[in-house]
């Protein structure tokens, strides 16, 4: 069986995962703080905060930046529906705008279009999302959100280690908080790492990283983490006791456990290795499907792409899907537009609202696509593709 993702398990991550399930702590303890600290320098951003999975990170994301009832924000159809659902989850409305059929990201002129035909103050945010492990040029949409007053949560689950290139030729890593307020990523086991479940947040913003903080433990903030020595306490002014906390926030319990980012940390030392495998597979496949008639589109060979998914463009997709499965080949289809699934349309959207995203949906494919694919595998997939359209 190949499948489309997969994780991959080192003895030596599994070393680490038992050793820390032998120590002292396995929440809440000291291989939180390795973790962040690791993937804060690997990305090259100040702050980065570990998480229960990408969905809380969202969530936390939404909440840190006080999205309010009935505020708008927005996003792209073409992604997981938790990059949408964060709104929600705040009260918020979400309004999607298409996607460039090019870039599979959400476009450029649809959100200007979106923001120039209403006043000013309509929108509070965007979230743009690193589809598939292309980077989006966050340089433009910085631009953007500062002429309407807007924030940004980069949505990086599919591109830990991707980049664009700014106008100044730089390279801009997903997620090193240069032009969003808030990244975040995903350690779910078919991504970069994998911990299990997992997801980070990460930040160059002080003031929202400690916000952060605060959510993630139930809006619990500690003796030793207040930012006052002493307190009214039993009819008098002292110091805080070791064993006084305070709810100061409505928060949530999103924690990561200490033997998930033990495993993330070990994953992590992997990351550029796995990147570079990826990469290769990806202008095999380009290479394998360039002059290929029945090709309407792949995501092809593109600079600082971390290539979670590699997609091609079909006509007779479903038919494609289908002969793949008796060859066990278990190709993915990313993502039947967020608008279109039934909880949006109760909100309103309709088929026909985002022509592009939903032209996409029609032709794409996700391929196998991890750094443990073997060249025979991925030659079995290619001639097994070629062969159904009788290539």
């Amino acid at each position: 069986m190949i499948p489309y993702g997969r994780q991959n398990i080192t003895e030596e991550d599994i070393k680490t995962v038992i050793e820390t399930l032998q120590s002292d702590f396995l929440t809440q303890g000291p291989k939180i703080a390795e973790f962040e600290q690791a993937f804060a320098k690997y990305i090259g951003v100040k702050y980065a905060v570990a998480l229960a999975n990408g969905t809380a990170a969202l969530h936390l994301c939404a909440l840190a930046l006080e999205v309010k009832p009935g505020q708008k924000v927005i996003t792209t159809p073409i992604t997981f529906a938790a990059s949408a659902n964060c709104v929600r989850y705040c009260g918020g409305e979400v309004v999607f705008a298409d996607i460039d059929p090019e870039t599979y990201l959400i476009n450029y002129d649809s959100v200007v279009k979106l923001l120039e035909s209403s006043p000013m103050g309509t929108y509070q945010g965007i979230v743009p999302v690193d589809f598939a492990g292309r980077a989006v040029d966050l340089e433009k949409f910085r631009a953007l959100a500062d002429k309407y007053n807007l924030w940004i949560i980069e949505d990086s689950c599919h591109s830990p280690g991707g980049y664009f290139i700014d106008s100044k030729g730089k390279h801009q890593n997903c997620g090193n908080g240069n032009f969003a307020e808030l990244a975040i990523f995903s350690f779910h086991p078919v991504k970069h790492i994998a911990s299990g479940e997992g997801g980070m947040i990460t930040t160059n913003d002080e003031k929202l990283y400690k916000k952060l903080l605060k959510l993630r433990t139930h809006g619990i903030v500690k003796s030793d983490e207040l930012y006052t020595n002493t307190i009214e306490f039993a009819g008098g002014i002292t110091n805080y006791p070791g064993w006084y906390m305070e709810m100061q926030d409505l928060g949530y319990n999103y924690r990561l456990t200490d033997f998930q980012a033990a495993l993330g940390t070990s994953q992590l030392k992997r990351a550029d290795e796995g990147l570079k495998r990826r990469r290769a597979i990806a202008e095999k496949y380009r290479d394998a499907f360039q002059n290929s008639p029945f090709i309407k589109g792949q995501s092809g060979v593109v600079e600082g792409h971390a290539y979670h998914l590699y997609i091609i463009e079909v006509e007779d997709r479903l038919g494609l899907y289908n002969y793949l499965r008796t060859q066990n080949i278990f190709a993915q289809i990313h993502y039947i537009p967020c608008h279109l699934m039934p909880y949006y349309r109760n909100l309103g959207w309709k088929e026909g609202d985002m022509p592009k995203a939903e032209n996409y949906y029609k032709h794409c494919i996700s391929l196998p696509m991890f750094p443990t694919l073997t060249d025979d595998e991925q030659e079995f997939v290619i001639d097994k593709i070629k062969a159904f359209f009788n290539q």
